[in-house]
Formats: C-alpha cells, structure tokens, sequence
C-alpha cells in the first residue's frame, strides 16, 4: 500500500512539474518557425506566391532560403520581415526552408530552388523578368538591399537608413533613421 501511494505522489509531483522552455536567437537549436518567434510577423510562411506567379504578374522576387533551427537565418528574419514592411506592396518575399530542395536538381529557372547555392541564408533578389540582381549568402545591410529593390523599381530612396533594433531577446524591429543633415 505504502509503494502504491509513493508511485502516485511521485506521478503526480511529476505530472505538475513546470519545465521552462528556452528559446535563443543565438543558438543553432530549432525552436519553431523563426518569423513568428523571432521577426513577430507569421503572415510572411508559408508565402504568399511562388516564383513562377511572381515573374509571371511582373513583380520584384526576394528568395530567402533559411532554415528554423540556423542563428544566422534567426538574426536575418527582422531584416526580411523588415523588408515586407517597407515595400508590402511592391514586391514579393518568398521566404523558403531549405529542408525540401535539399539532395534534388533544379533546371527550371521559374523553380526556387535552382537558385540556391546549398549555403544559408541565401537572399536573392530577381527583378520582374526574373533577372538575378542581388545573390548573397550570410548577413545583410537593410541599406543596400533597399537600394537593389529601389533600383529596380525606379523608386527613389528618401535620404534615410534603416536599422534592426531588438526589444526584448526575441523580438526585432525595423527602425528608420533620419540621415539628413540640417544646416543652420
């Protein structure tokens, strides 16, 4: 009798035990998708188009190929959620886990994955005809990205940069700092 009450105090000691769970944004662990977690917008997974219909309407094509349990694709989410942000409405961010293109040959360059080059993260941008303009691997200046895109949709940038400022030790944001200088 004495065993079967121990058991059931021990089950139930173990059945209310509050485990905390960790999350890092600097760590390679998987922790759920990182645009939720990490950039606080879940509205850019699954995307909204593909590549093929992005070239198809014309549009300007940001391919970001990441995977959830990457630090360095955990620090790039803001910026490309940063991104959606400053031109929502003028191009189209597919933002891809490189889990399903892995071990498969893309010929089809309407296909997403004949871009990537088995590194991450990986942003590309294409410009309406599908035309590569900017391919690079690692962290990116939100600046520069800025400029490819405005270029290619012949939109002229304010004289102002953007920064990604953390508010808490998930969660970024984008920042738009005013670089003009006042003359007195």
């Amino acid at each position: 009798m004495k065993l079967l009450y121990n058991f059931i105090i021990f089950i139930y000691i173990l059945t209310n035990i509050n485990i905390p769970v960790y999350g890092s944004r600097i760590t390679d662990s998987y922790d759920g998708n990182i645009f939720p977690i990490y950039a606080g917008n879940g509205s850019l997974v699954p995307p909204q188009t593909s590549l093929k219909e992005s070239i198809q309407n014309k549009r300007v094509s940001i391919l970001f190929f990441y995977l959830d349990d990457s630090a360095d694709s955990k620090a790039l989410a803001p910026v490309i959620a940063g991104l959606d942000l400053i031109w929502k409405n003028n191009i189209d961010i597919i933002p891809l886990t490189t889990d399903e293109l892995q071990n498969k040959v893309y010929t089809d360059p309407l296909e997403e994955g004949f871009y990537w080059n088995g590194y991450i993260p990986q942003t590309i941008i294409l410009d309406e005809t599908g035309s590569v303009k900017f391919d690079k691997t690692g962290q990116l200046d939100l600046d520069e990205v800025n400029k490819v895109i405005s270029e290619i949709k012949g939109i002229k940038l304010e004289d102002s940069s953007f920064t990604v400022e953390s508010f808490n030790e998930y969660n970024s944001q984008i920042s738009k700092k005013n670089n003009t200088n006042s003359k007195n």
